[in-house]
């Protein structure tokens, strides 16, 4: 993983902590749900498999509940990631 985590949150900016903290928060829910993936791709007990692409799933709500909050809180990622869904429109027509 590139990011250093934890972070000294002491060094930063009392303003950007919040968003710094959704971000973590979002890194950490998709880190569960690379887990939870492939350790239901290994295994060959179906309820195993079905209780952690379960787990996935519900990890990858998480996700979406961090990022709800960091899009509220940082309006510049919020228009980067409309750019970004943009570009990726128009070069895969």
């Amino acid at each position: 993983m590139m990011s250093e985590i934890p972070l000294n949150l002491g060094k930063m900016k009392k303003e950007d902590i919040d968003n710094e903290i959704c971000r973590i928060g979002m890194i950490a829910e998709l880190d569960a749900v690379s887990l939870y993936e492939q350790l239901a791709a290994m295994t060959d007990n179906k309820a195993i498999r079905k209780m952690l692409l379960d787990v996935a799933k519900e990890e990858k709500t998480h996700v979406g509940e961090f990022q709800a909050l960091l899009l509220k809180g940082d309006r510049e990622q919020e228009r980067e990631l409309a750019e970004g869904r943009k570009e990726v429109e128009e070069k895969t027509r």
